[in-house]
């Protein structure tokens, strides 16, 4: 089990996050993003299952102690919204990759929804960063675009998703190939948010386990 510390923004005063160790404590460190739920259980367990996977994670909380019931999608919209993801990728987001760094290891990023577009908007504009794996989560062109990626990008997207669409989906990687990227991108017959086993209306257990191995052999790949 991990525990909340405080961490330094970029851009001064501090941040609020869960923070899972792995028992190396020169491991490699991931940030991990929120859906649009906030810092949940299910973040949490995410963090702490890396840490069992030999990594160290720290989920940065960027709704600033908000978490929003499963059930009320209308709320998790409204903090969406009103969530600025630049700064908070260049602030909260960058905060907790150097709080990561300074454990002598390389970093990583990874992000669910709402997190993977940060997580994308990382990859570009991080300079922290050695890799990125998104889940189901892009912003828009000109926030950040496949064009923009500077690390190597695992992506992981479903075939049934409202919001990351399949055509959406196809045009950012067919940014990443244009540009001559390294990416992994993968696809699955399920839908948006089919990590979270905390919602088993969406949850895909096949589907999790296959992208959750893909993840981890990616970041051992980038991160060592």
């Amino acid at each position: 089990m991990g525990t909340t510390i405080s961490f330094p923004r970029t851009s001064g005063g501090t941040a609020q996050g869960y923070l899972a160790e792995a028992k190396d404590p020169k491991a490699p460190g991931v940030v991990v993003i929120q859906e649009w739920w906030g810092v949940q259980g299910q973040i949490k367990a995410t963090c702490d299952q890396l840490a069992k996977d030999g990594f160290t994670a720290l989920a940065p909380d960027l709704y600033g102690g908000k978490v929003v019931p499963y059930h009320d999608a209308a709320a998790a919209s409204a903090a969406m919204k009103a969530l600025d993801f630049k700064a908070a990728t260049a602030e909260a987001v960058r905060g907790a990759a150097q709080r990561l760094a300074q454990r002598g290891g390389k970093v990583g990023l990874t992000g669910f929804c709402l997190g993977g577009a940060v997580t994308v908007i990382g990859a570009a504009t991080l300079p922290e960063l050695s890799a990125a794996v998104c889940f189901y989560g892009l912003p828009p062109a000109d926030v950040a675009s496949g064009k923009d990626v500077k690390v190597p990008l695992q992506c992981h997207f479903a075939a049934h998703d409202d919001w990351v669409t399949p055509a959406f989906a196809d045009a950012f990687e067919q940014q990443l190939r244009a540009a001559g990227k390294t990416y992994e991108v993968y696809r699955y017959p399920g839908h948006h948010a089919f990590m979270n086993s905390d919602r088993k209306e969406v949850h895909d257990a096949a589907a999790a386990k296959l992208a959750w191995e893909r993840c981890l052999a990616f970041f051992r790949k980038y991160l060592g």
